[in-house]
């Protein structure tokens, strides 16, 4: 495994459609149609500005996120993937991926994106389900999500699809007919996400009302071995918590985040990872879309936020997202980045209760048994 977990470029695209119940991300629905000519301007001048702070890097993967990126037009993502590629050295064989919706419209654009140098998408399916879609704010159906999977499948050089499970009244009989069903569909890669309620959406209003009734502990925990059971009989074993994948079909954009690469994160709302002579700083940028624009075309970029992270804070970043990996932590490179070593005693308590293993000399992980108290493995180790 490299030392070097990479540097990778993300893109937010952060207009949608509609806005799903369920989701706090930062999308914003124009009722008019959004100019993208400035936007292609604004962030082509915002890569420029990262490309200066960051030189000596290649770049090993971009991930054009939202938001809806397929609502742009595919001459939108060829200027962005121009101004990436004359910012930095593209590395060989570059992952290079879009998010899109299923909608039939979108789907026509695929051929497009490839054309601009689009090599893997990922879309947002979510369930095969109309009645389940319908309840998620989705606005394809089950049938539009299955063409788009066909397309993707043979347009694109890897593909990518979204579920979410543990939604209200869900079964685990359900959830394993839904997802063996999804797995005859899949290719190398699927993303699983259990349905959190986010505070400020409407989600979180209905439940706080007592409207939404989300599964029990247990049943979130049945619904999680399903998860595990039927993917690792399918040959797509879970390498992050929510992401499954065939053996070296793993998302290399996700893998450089878990891993504490560093990335540039251009567009509204977009965060970065970046390492200068001062320490690794931890940017942000204008949420609003129009305002990060203006900020953009006034002083180059849109970061309002700068902040350089302290030893603890980098090796607990590198804690926290390398645990969620199957492949866990260099136990080594985290004693580098704090400057100290983790408890012996802890460590040696999680493991006789089985929720951590050493897969390997000087590698630390959370096993299967652990994964669904992550958060409570991760404080105790980081305490």
């Amino acid at each position: 495994m490299s030392e070097d977990p990479g540097f990778g470029v993300y893109v937010h695209w952060p207009f949608c459609a509609a806005k799903c119940p369920y989701c706090d991300f930062n999308s914003h629905v124009r009722h008019q149609p959004v100019d993208e000519e400035r936007f292609a301007a604004a962030f082509a001048q915002e890569i420029a500005w990262f490309g200066a702070l960051t030189p000596r890097r290649s770049v090993r993967s971009i991930f054009l996120g939202g938001g809806t990126p397929s609502l742009m037009k595919p001459h939108t993502v060829e200027t962005v993937l121009n101004a990436i590629a004359r910012t930095w050295p593209m590395e060989a064989g570059a992952e290079i991926t879009l998010e899109a919706n299923p909608s039939s419209v979108e789907a026509g654009r695929f051929a497009g994106y490839r054309a601009a140098g689009v090599n893997r998408v990922s879309l947002g399916v979510q369930s095969f389900d109309d009645a389940e879609l319908k309840r998620l704010g989705r606005l394809h159906s089950a049938e539009e999500a299955f063409r788009a999977i066909e397309i993707a499948q043979t347009t694109f050089d890897r593909s990518s699809f979204d579920l979410i499970y543990a939604r209200p009244f869900q079964t685990p009989a359900d959830w394993h007919a839904e997802l063996t069903a999804a797995l005859a569909r899949a290719g190398e890669h699927l993303s699983l996400y259990q349905l959190t309620i986010e505070e400020g959406t409407p989600y979180n209003a209905l439940y706080q009302a007592g409207k939404l009734v989300m599964p029990d502990e247990a049943t979130s925990r049945a619904l999680w071995d399903v998860t595990q059971e039927v993917c690792g009989a399918a040959g797509m074993p879970a390498y992050e918590i929510s992401n499954h994948a065939r053996p070296g079909a793993e998302s290399r954009h996700n893998l450089l985040y878990w891993r504490s690469g560093e990335w540039a994160g251009v567009g509204p709302g977009a965060h970065s990872r970046i390492n200068l002579a001062d320490g690794r700083h931890a940017m942000s940028t204008e949420r609003q879309p129009e305002l990060w624009a203006s900020r953009v075309e006034q002083t180059g970029h849109g970061v309002t936020s700068d902040e350089t992270l302290d030893t603890i804070e980098v090796a607990d970043e590198y804690l926290l997202m390398g645990l969620r990996l199957a492949e866990g932590i260099d136990v080594e490179r985290f004693e580098r980045l704090a400057g100290f070593g983790l408890d012996p005693g802890r460590i040696g308590a999680l493991e006789a209760n089985g929720f951590i293993s050493r897969p390997a000399p000087g590698r630390l992980k959370v096993t299967l048994e652990g994964f669904p108290v992550l958060d409570a493995v991760v404080a105790d180790l980081a305490a």
